[in-house]
């Protein structure tokens, strides 16, 4: 379960087009006066950019990835805005191992739909601090101009996404709602948001990179016509848009909710 700098830096744009705006104000309020963030698979540092404008400049980031190179990108990314960095070299699956000591709020981006249900509950019931979790997709892509090979490549891919991502069968699209649940679950106020990808001609590279991902993932979950309609795909992108549905979370701890936002 790990990610390129590559394409982390072609996606990050579209990432920050579409986190939805008032969440992630609403976010950096629930962090408090005197930030301590605890980023889960943090990249290359996307979401200490996307928050960071809102942030204080003595925020102190705790950087969690199973990447030393990538941490080390995303701990720059902080310093770089003026706040502090550590950075924690961690597997997501071991929960007791994450420094939540004095932190004030947990986020994640793009991870909790790689990220079983079982996990998902067990780190609900261990959090005790506000959680921001943006961008989860959520089964929904839209291609324009649409053809009839969209619908079973998106199946396929879905099915792809549902699989073992290295430690237990993922939520894939379920995530959003699923975890929205849970949360609500363990006494949690949440607010969700959509933040879907809105991709033109003018990000044909990130929709080329995009159709080579989901045309693989669907060829290896029996789609036979994915390779077809990647080339076709790929093909057109300077000349094709597509929507790739995703969404944003954040979960307050009932009894700070009202106190924090």
């Amino acid at each position: 379960m790990g990610f390129s700098a590559d394409w982390l830096a072609l996606r990050e744009p579209a990432d920050h087009a579409a986190r939805d705006a008032g969440l992630l104000r609403q976010a950096a309020v629930a962090a408090g006066p005197a930030p301590v963030i605890l980023d889960l698979g943090c990249g290359t540092g996307s979401t200490v950019r996307a928050l960071a404008p809102h942030l204080p400049r003595s925020t102190l980031w705790r950087l969690v990835d199973n990447d030393p190179d990538l941490l080390d990108r995303a701990a720059k990314a902080a310093r770089d805005g003026g706040a502090r960095a550590e950075t924690h070299a961690r597997n997501l699956a071991d929960l007791d191992s994450l420094p939540l000591e004095g932190v004030t709020l947990v986020t994640a981006s793009a991870l909790l739909d790689l990220m079983p249900e079982a996990w998902l509950r067990a780190f609900a019931a261990l959090l005790g601090v506000p959680f921001y979790a943006a961008l989860s997709y959520d089964g929904r892509m839209e291609w324009q101009p649409e053809e009839a090979r969209d619908a079973p490549v998106t199946e396929a891919f879905n099915r792809h996404q549902r699989g073992d991502k290295g430690i237990g069968q993922a939520l894939g699209p379920d995530a959003a709602p699923t975890a929205a649940a849970v949360f609500a679950e363990a006494g949690f106020d949440v607010i969700r948001a959509r933040s879907d990808w809105q991709l033109g001609p003018e990000q044909a590279p990130l929709q080329a990179e995009l159709v080579r991902g989901i045309a693989a993932a669907a060829e290896e979950a029996g789609a036979e016509c994915a390779a077809e309609w990647g080339a076709a795909r790929v093909a057109a992108a300077r000349d094709a848009a597509c929507m790739i549905g995703h969404g944003d979370m954040l979960a307050l701890p009932r009894d700070t909710a009202q106190g924090n936002i």
